[in-house]
Order: structure tokens, then C-alpha cells, then sequence
């Protein structure tokens, strides 16, 4: 039986984070603190992280995105995260992946972002 490459009718895009493990908050924490250099919103507040994925052991791995794949920063981004979050009391491994399924877009911003951008 051959695997279908095509996922799921329903099955989510974004992969769901680990939101009730004890480090949650931190990561999201460290995550804002982290700029899109052209854009003065974190990149947590745009919605260019859709995962958060903490396993037991405190491994944690980011999947994120860009507001574009022709981003100046797109090598240097998943560094300035994983620098954020690797200093965190407990975290044992930080791994930043970045995806371009499905493509960042202003529907993802927090309503902060959307307010502090003059979208709102």
C-alpha cells in the first residue's frame, strides 16, 4: 500500500504546540523577544511561529515561518530563536525549523500586532 502524500481532509496545517507543558509560557516569552528586523512586532505577535513543540524530556522545537522566503534575515532567524530559548532554566535541546506550509500571512498576527501596525 502506497503512502498518500496528501494529508488528511482535516487535518490541521499548523501542527498543535505544547501549550499545557511548564515551559510554555517561557518559550512564547523568549519567542517575543525576537524582532523581524523590518517589522517592529515580535515575531511571536506576527504568527510567524505556528509551532511549539516541547517534548518530556524539555527538547524543545519551534517551527516557524517568514513573512516572505526572500527575507533578508530567512538564515539568521532561526538562530536569534533558538538563542532566545536555549538560555531558559530547563531546556535541554532547541531545534528551529522553518516551513513555508502554509504561507505566513497578515491573518495571523495577534490583534497587538494589528494594533501596533495600524491594521486595526
Amino acid at each position: 500500500m502506497t503512502q498518500n502524500a496528501e494529508p488528511l481532509e482535516g487535518t490541521p496545517l499548523i501542527a498543535p504546540s505544547s501549550t499545557d507543558h511548564p515551559l510554555y509560557d517561557e518559550v512564547v516569552a523568549a519567542c517575543r523577544s525576537v524582532y523581524d528586523p523590518e517589522i517592529p512586532v515580535n515575531i511571536y505577535d506576527l504568527g510567524l511561529v505556528y509551532t511549539i513543540d516541547i517534548t518530556p524530556e524539555n527538547e524543545v522545537k519551534v517551527i516557524m515561518s517568514l513573512t516572505a522566503p526572500g527575507c533578508p534575515v530567512a538564515g539568521e532567524m532561526p538562530g536569534w530563536v533558538a538563542d532566545a530559548i536555549e538560555p531558559l532554566p530547563g531546556v535541554k535541546h532547541v531545534d528551529v525549523e522553518l516551513t513555508w506550509e502554509p504561507q505566513w500571512g497578515m491573518d495571523m498576527m495577534s490583534d497587538e500586532a494589528r494594533l501596533e501596525l495600524g491594521f486595526m
